[in-house]
């Protein structure tokens, strides 16, 4: 009996799960960030091998970043103000096709592929997943977050005391042991988006989403093109 009631458990929560998140082809809500963002710069890492698993990742066919309109609208107010201060944003990855995020899955479990260790340079591979930095859904699929950081005017690099995807407590936001002029230019990144309507998390500095997204429940799938 225990069993069945098992079973009916587990059943009746993939229901729910299935209910509550859908795919989506569905691109007529996005614009490339470039077309309301004229001064951005971009490294979409993503679309190069220069990433975690050394190699071009699936749905990324072009080196274009995609927002929802309103995720691109606020952006827009992030950089207005960081303009004011005399910086532009550098942006490594917006929208993420869930054939990405599947992708990263894909790496994870295949054991002859430990990709670029750069990127985890102290943990296991398998560490990725119980950390946290790897799982089977991300937000920005849902393509109102976006990863990015500071250059200055000229496009000299603003130093963050770490960089993009470093698996590591190095990026986690509040992390003690950098500079204090590091730990000033993540606050003035980070309080610029907050300003702007975004929310940070507690494990990577470069990382925000839209407070309040559009498609808090959809992911989207469609490539990058």
């Amino acid at each position: 009996m225990k069993k069945i009631f098992l079973i009916t458990l587990i059943l009746f929560s993939f229901i729910n799960a299935s209910v509550a998140s859908q795919i989506s082809y569905d691109k007529s809500d996005f614009v490339p960030v470039y077309t309301v963002i004229d001064d951005a710069a971009y490294d979409i890492r993503y679309y190069s091998s220069n990433n975690f698993t050394g190699n071009r990742i699936n749905g990324y066919n072009t080196p274009i970043a995609y927002m929802t309109k309103e995720g691109a609208k606020a952006l827009s107010l992030a950089a207005a103000n960081l303009r004011k201060q005399g910086y532009r944003l550098l942006i490594w990855d917006t929208y993420r096709p869930q054939k990405a995020v599947d992708n990263f899955v894909v790496w994870i479990n295949n054991p002859n592929d430990d990709g670029d260790k750069d990127f985890y340079p102290d943990l296991k591979k398998s560490d990725l997943v119980k950390g946290g930095y790897i799982a089977t859904k991300s937000s920005h699929t849902r393509e109102s977050t976006v990863d990015l950081t500071l250059i200055k005017k000229d496009g000299s690099f603003v130093d963050m005391g770490g960089t993009f995807d470093l698996f590591s407590e190095i990026s986690h936001p509040d992390y003690k042991k950098i500079t204090k002029k590091q730990k000033k230019n993540r606050k003035i990144l980070h309080d610029a988006m907050i300003n702007a309507g975004f929310e940070g998390i507690d494990s990577e500095w470069w990382h925000f989403t839209l407070k309040d997204e559009p498609y808090p429940d959809t992911y989207f799938n469609f490539n990058i093109q």
